[in-house]
């Protein structure tokens, strides 16, 4: 790990580069994790300085691309051009099962195709249209939500107007989504959109049948390569009943019966805090955050869980945590000689940033960096928690701020999103893709840390590096 003080020389350089403005706001994002300090918090959540590029999404990519579009029985109808919703529908790996068309509408891509005589005369009618016409090809669907696009918000379509109407015409529940990319200043407002509909046309409308009283809820799971399979397969073993889950492999009825469950298990807090929060408030389900990457963090989640049911439940907690540590220990043995020491950049979405860190330790590797795309304070405040003194802390970091950062601090690995994967490949730098797991995973789980170890080892010692040299390393 580098010292503080040079990591805030780090910073400081890297700072040098920007006009005077620039380098003044830009320098309340970055920052040393110093244990010491109590008012070394990053600034925020707050709007990207124009003109600089970054990895933030929109409301709309919250929305449709995070909340919503998991719900597999339900069909999203991306309201506006279709560059959005293709964006939507092909940039995420939420796995399903179900009959395509039948029962599993995941993999299609429903648009309202916006065009410029849309703009001109409104398209409250085409959205009428296209509803009923969906309605009649796809007759199991379980309900409908639009998701608006940029253009609506603008020209002032009443899309609440239309749901309302076509609720009745078909009697299925059609869910108007006010999650206009411009709103808010990335896609976190996004996904607390996304939450307020589910509270206002969704949660507590049917009841939960069979209650009892292991009945849990699992929360921001988006089975991202398969995760909450293998996190709902280590929650049933430590003898819980995951009745819901939010939103991965979800049903609407899921979230209609959630009300019902006992306990709240929260994975991705950044994205459903707000509603289970309400939850706790409305209904008086208490909720926890938990953390099932890598063994050590699985073991201290369960724990923590299992603190909260009867000696049944914490002995069950016990055993699988004693049945599955043997391969969980094999597998350390053998990838932490190829691992050991090596040191690993972080930027992406979510949970990612913290939530991860205790996998890469499970595996003798060090974090000299980690930050969010769309963080808030309570994300930086619970990621201090995970990382040591002297690793570098950015918010919203730009493109040029994360290159540089990178050839300062060299580190052996860099885990980002696809907008990042190619350009440190092109710098000769190992990289995983840590949006959807480089189509891999899933990374959850007893199952999936086997799997994260298999891919950070494939990642760091594949033999291509020794053939790449960066440009700026070339002779000429």
């Amino acid at each position: 790990m580098i010292a503080i003080e040079e990591g805030k020389k780090i910073i400081s350089e890297v700072l040098e580069q920007y006009p005077e403005k620039t380098r003044e706001k830009r320098a309340k994002h970055l920052a040393v994790n110093d244990s010491s300090c109590s008012t070394c918090d990053v600034k925020s959540n707050v709007k990207t300085i124009p003109g600089v590029m970054t990895a933030r999404g929109c409301a709309y990519a919250g929305s449709k691309g995070v909340v919503w579009g998991p719900v597999k029985d339900v069909v999203h109808i991306s309201h506006g051009p279709v560059g959005c919703g293709h964006y939507s529908w092909s940039g995420r790996r939420n796995l399903a099962d179900g009959i395509p068309g039948v029962n599993n509408f995941v993999p299609f891509h429903f648009s309202s195709d916006f065009q410029e005589r849309d703009i001109v005369f409104g398209g409250d009618k085409k959205l009428e249209k296209i509803i009923t016409e969906i309605n009649g090809l796809f007759p199991l669907n379980q309900g409908i939500t639009v998701q608006s696009e940029c253009p609506i918000g603008l020209i002032g379509d009443d899309i609440e107007a239309v749901a309302k109407k076509s609720t009745v015409e078909i009697g299925k529940p059609v869910i108007p989504v006010r999650c206009e990319g411009f709103r808010g200043v990335s896609q976190s407002l996004g996904h607390h959109i996304a939450n307020d509909s589910i509270r206002d046309h969704v949660l507590g409308k049917k009841e939960l049948a069979n209650p009892t009283k292991y009945d849990v809820a699992l929360i921001g799971d988006y089975n991202i390569g398969g995760d909450a399979w293998e996190t709902k397969r280590l929650l049933e073993e430590a003898g819980l009943n995951v009745r819901s889950i939010w939103s991965g492999d979800a049903t609407l009825e899921m979230l209609q019966t959630a009300p019902g469950v006992k306990l709240n298990i929260i994975h991705c807090y950044r994205s459903m805090n707000y509603i289970c929060r309400h939850m706790e408030e409305t209904y008086g389900i208490p909720w926890i955050e938990a953390n099932f990457f890598g063994p050590t963090k699985i073991a201290e989640s369960l724990r923590k869980i299992g603190e909260l049911f009867d000696e049944s439940i914490k002995a069950k907690v016990e055993k699988t945590i004693e049945e599955n540590m043997g391969a969980m220990t094999k597998t350390i043995e053998k990838y932490t000689p190829r691992l050991q020491g090596k040191k690993v950049m972080l930027y992406v979405g979510g949970l990612r940033p913290r939530h991860t860190i205790g996998a890469f330790e499970d595996l003798g590797m060090e974090i000299i960096g980690t930050g969010y795309e769309f963080g808030h304070k309570d994300d930086y405040e619970r990621t201090r928690e995970y990382i040591k003194d002297g690793a570098i802390i950015y918010d919203d970091v730009t493109a040029f701020e994360f290159e540089e950062f990178v050839k300062k601090l060299n580190p052996d690995l860099v885990a980002s999103g696809i907008k990042e994967k190619y350009v440190f490949q092109k710098m000769g730098k190992p990289f995983r893709q840590m949006h959807s797991w480089d189509y891999s995973g899933p990374y959850h789980g007893w199952k999936g840390f086997e799997i994260f170890s298999r891919d950070m080892d494939m990642a760091l010692n594949s033999p291509t590096w020794q053939l790449i040299t960066p440009k700026w390393k070339q002779q000429v």
